[in-house]
């Protein structure tokens, strides 16, 4: 079994872990928070203090961290990757990051005579835990291929997307679909209180039709609850749509749902929603 070292343990990188763990390969861990990092290692994953070192004893190299300057410094760091490459390896960035710096990775790589795969994923905290997240993979088809038995532990809709930073412009792809769908589904639920409605009842009625989606179907019971976790953070969200933004900025694109959306979850922000999953939406209406 290949050896595999994962960088940063957190909401979807802990049951990824789990599940390459369950599958029999054997997995090197680090995290900024070791502590974070404590259940992983009594299941039997082993710690390295650095990326570097996760990089020299590992053969498949995963990251799954914040934001792309966490993606940066885990790469390009005095401690980061690079710093420990060797010939041979794949790096794997599953972090929703730029495709620019995804073509930074590719391409530095290459020197290190090392494959990069940019493979971003969706399907939030249930699909990490179950094994079924979509990822979307840029970089290399035979690198891809060769990969492909890691990935499919961690997901079940698996997509060659094209060339290094396809994977990324294919995630800002979700993330513009998910931002309009989140305020449809979340106003649908406002009306339907509004008009007097049974929220579960209506959606029953509506998430099977023409109206579904994952959202509605697997965000919209949290609400009915008033469950705010994160099955993916709000500033992870508004860190997304910022670099959607900014991509279609550069290709002369006007998104006015996905400005609006950006728009409505920056306010939850500013009034300490940060850490709330993205349907605490809801609470832009009070």
């Amino acid at each position: 079994m290949q050896k595999i070292g994962f960088i940063g343990i957190g909401v979807m990188g802990n049951s990824m872990v789990r599940n390459l763990m369950g599958n029999g390969y054997p997995v090197f861990i680090y995290t900024r928070t070791k502590e974070k990092a404590e259940d992983l290692l009594s299941e039997g994953a082993s710690w390295k203090p650095s990326p570097k070192e996760i990089a020299e004893e590992a053969d498949v190299i995963i990251t799954m961290v914040g934001y792309p300057h966490d993606v940066e410094t885990v790469y390009f760091g005095d401690d980061g990757i690079f710093a420990g490459a060797g010939k041979g390896k794949v790096v794997i960035d599953m972090t929703t990051s730029t495709p620019t710096l995804a073509k930074q990775i590719f391409e530095e790589a290459k020197n290190h005579e090392m494959d990069a795969l940019d493979a971003p994923v969706s399907g939030g905290d249930i699909g990490a835990q179950n094994g079924t997240l979509s990822i979307m993979v840029g970089g290399d088809e035979k690198a891809f291929n060769k990969i492909h038995p890691v990935f499919s532990v961690l997901g079940n809709n698996i997509v060659f997307q094209g060339e290094a930073g396809a994977g990324q412009h294919t995630k800002m792809c979700n993330q513009i679909a998910i931002a309009s769908n989140m305020i449809g589904v979340t106003e649908a639920l406002v009306y339907a209180r509004k008009a007097g409605l049974d929220p579960e009842k209506m959606l029953a009625s509506i998430s099977t039709g023409a109206a579904g989606s994952w959202s509605m179907s697997n965000l919209l019971p949290r609400v009915l609850k008033e469950d705010y976790s994160p099955g993916f953070f709000i500033k992870h969200f508004i860190k997304d749509m910022g670099i959607a933004l900014e991509e279609a900025k550069k290709m002369k694109l006007d998104l006015p749902g996905l400005a609006l959306a950006e728009k409505m979850y920056q306010s939850l922000a500013e009034k300490g929603e940060e850490n709330s999953g993205t349907q605490a939406l809801i609470k832009y209406w009070g």
